[in-house]
């Protein structure tokens, strides 16, 4: 057998999304910030990202993250979080496995009971409190970057579905905001199909008619991602979610391909866009503890600390709190005559995504 490019990874889940973390295998990449870092590997090496998400490695719902040694002398670590049509600049259920495998696999040393780590990640310096027991991380909270609502009750156009009426926010990445019981859909897992079809036909109208630019990085723009709200399964839940993640483009000509995939967590910068939204309605205060249901009843439980401005935004810091397990530990080779070595997507289950497959001569 011949080896060559070498990835050794940490596979996790944090409240059931799954976040492979590598931690080994690539050196460093070039840039000065994880920002420039990640705009890299998005325009200069992204076979990186294709051959760990795409099959053979990975498949619709997964994530990966790369971490690597930060310049800044704050940060204990730095990560790069690539997804399945982006590089988002921030993830909560990322944050939270890259910090359990940062601490479980003992590459950062761990304080019982708790562990206060820095990380950067391609938003800024993320601030981060891991509860550790025998070893073990128990949970992870996270105080993320400046959350802020762009757009409120604003009506959209959406096809098959008429007006739409959504909220647009920022949580880490721009995120519209439906209410999934005003289409007539349940949040429930046997009805994820409806709800991803959904999902994605709003976020693209969104990204059409709602034009959202981050004040401080003009590089940042656009709704990327839909959260569909929803009724909880018990009063002592503030509200439930599904996350609409996306496999590809949608191509308007084939509406049968709008598939997407749903966040398994109930999603961490998802949950800050939604408290960020509350907030400027008047719907949410500061600290008060928001729990947050996902689609498999698992809670990540949010807060409001304080408010802030980014540019002439007004905006909230949001935390995060939430659990993730490790589910195995994997080394990923290339074999130099593999005909596929930055993967492939096959339109049964990739929708949207479907490329041409290379012909093996």
């Amino acid at each position: 057998m011949k080896i060559s490019r070498m990835i050794h990874a940490i596979d996790l889940h944090a409240c059931g999304e799954p976040g492979r973390v590598i931690v080994g295998g690539v050196l460093d990449v070039p840039g000065e910030t994880m920002f420039e870092k990640m705009c890299y590997l998005e325009t200069q090496a992204d076979g990186l990202r294709k051959r760990m998400l795409r099959e053979p490695r990975g498949y619709p719902a997964a994530n990966c993250n790369l971490i690597l040694p930060s310049s800044n002398p704050e940060a204990d670590a730095g990560f790069i979080i690539m997804e399945q049509v982006e590089y988002p600049a921030m993830s909560g259920s990322n944050i939270i496995c890259v910090t359990t495998a940062l601490i479980e696999t003992g590459m950062l040393p761990a304080t019982e009971p708790l562990t206060h780590l820095t990380l950067e990640a391609p938003a800024g310096l993320i601030k981060v409190e891991a509860e550790v027991l025998d070893g073990k991380v128990k949970n992870v909270t996270f105080e993320n970057q400046p959350a802020f609502a762009v757009h409120l009750n604003e009506t959209i156009e959406v096809p098959e579905f008429g007006d739409v009426t959504v909220d647009v926010a920022w949580g880490g990445m721009f995120y519209v905001i439906a209410d999934a019981e005003k289409l007539g859909i349940e949040l429930i897992p046997d009805r994820a199909g409806e709800i991803t079809r959904a999902g994605e036909m709003i976020k693209a109208a969104a990204r059409e008619q709602l034009p959202s630019v981050h004040p401080e990085n003009p590089d940042i723009y656009g709704v990327t991602i839909c959260v569909m709200t929803g009724t909880p399964s018990s009063e002592s839940i503030s509200a439930k979610n599904a996350v609409v993640v996306s496999t590809g483009q949608l191509d308007w000509d084939r509406p049968a391909t709008w598939t997407g995939v749903l966040d398994r967590s109930p999603c961490g910068t998802g949950t800050c866009a939604r408290m960020a939204a509350l907030y400027a309605r008047g719907e949410l205060g500061l600290n008060e503890a928001f729990h947050h249901e996902g689609i498999l009843g698992t809670i990540f439980t949010g807060k409001l600390v304080r408010e802030t401005s980014v540019g002439d935004q007004t905006a909230v810091i949001p935390t995060i709190r939430g659990q993730a397990w490790v589910t195995g530990i994997a080394q990923y080779i290339v074999d130099p005559d593999d005909p596929f070595p930055d993967g492939f997507t096959v339109g049964d289950i990739w929708g949207g995504a479907m490329d041409t497959p290379l012909k093996h001569e």
